[in-house]
């Protein structure tokens, strides 16, 4: 039995770099990034240069050659180009990656979205990462997505970032502008250089917000949590009155009451804050 389990432990592995050097043939302020992972962590930081430098480091395991080889095939690094943003995004053996006229907003990557194969659940023979690793200039705006095995962490861009992840963290760096991150199983750690001038949100399932701005904040707040709790060092923050926000879904008008708002110093941009099990912690830096 020991011969046995050892030689059953037994895998093919294969793993290598992937670099890619490229440039916006459209130069604007509106320039931005995507990265659609599905199994591995994003990491974007700024760098003093006008185009993306881009390392993806492919892993493959399976457990034999053939299955290791079937892997090596169908997990492809592929590469978007349209003019203005660059999209890079994940090829597999169980999805495409495709245009979608109905899918234009939220996380589907500017009217691109994963789609499933076929309708059965897909089971490929081997176990794989893409792991990115990016630099871009410090001004560029980003859309950043993962599934599993992964964390998504972004340092030092001065442009708009949303985030998205399932199963992992999100950390965000010295930010300077709107921020929208939204995870499901981990932590949402913010740091702002420049408290932002747009509205952003903050949203994770299960899991803490750890939120940190530049001293004197003007902003209004919204929380909102199931089982968590809301902690500040601000020492004065007012109660606003209740919101009616008002919403349709095709011909359904539904409206909801809101009234968890509140106002640090003159109030202005507004920052959402939402957990289901766990706490919101806001603070601000000391001088």
């Amino acid at each position: 039995m020991v011969i046995i389990t050892a030689h059953l432990s037994l895998a093919q592995t294969f793993t290598e770099k992937i670099s890619r050097e490229l440039a916006f043939e459209k130069q604007s302020n509106a320039n931005a990034l995507v990265v659609a992972n599905i199994n591995g962590s994003v990491k974007v930081v700024s760098y003093d240069g006008e185009n993306v430098l881009i390392e993806v480091t492919r892993s493959i395991k399976a457990k034999t050659e053939a299955r290791l080889e079937q892997g090596k095939s169908e997990i492809q690094l592929r590469i978007l180009d349209r003019a203005d943003t660059l999209i890079l995004y994940v090829q597999d053996g169980c999805h495409e990656f495709r245009k979608n006229a109905n899918r234009q907003s939220g996380w589907h990557h500017h009217g691109w979205s994963y789609e499933s194969r076929s309708k059965d659940d897909c089971n490929p023979p081997y176990d794989y990462k893409m792991d990115f690793t990016v630099k871009v200039p410090q001004a560029l705006n980003l859309l950043l997505t993962t599934v599993n095995n992964g964390d998504i962490v972004v340092e030092h861009v001065d442009g708009v970032v949303k985030a998205g992840n399932i199963n992992g963290s999100v950390r965000l760096v010295n930010l300077k502008s709107q921020a929208v991150v939204h995870t499901i199983n981990g932590d949402v750690d913010i740091d702002y250089a420049e408290n932002p001038a747009k509205d952003c949100r903050f949203y994770t399932l299960n899991g803490d917000i750890n939120a940190l701005f530049q001293p004197g904040l003007s902003a209004n707040l919204s929380f909102e949590s199931f089982n968590g709790n809301f902690y500040t060092n601000i020492a004065k923050i007012e109660n606003l009155p209740l919101k009616l926000e008002r919403s349709t879904k095709g011909e359904e008008l539904r409206y909801k009451i809101n009234g968890n708002l509140y106002r640090v110093g003159q109030g202005g941009t507004l920052l959402d804050f939402e957990t289901f099990n766990g706490n919101v912690y806001l603070k601000e830096k000391t001088r």
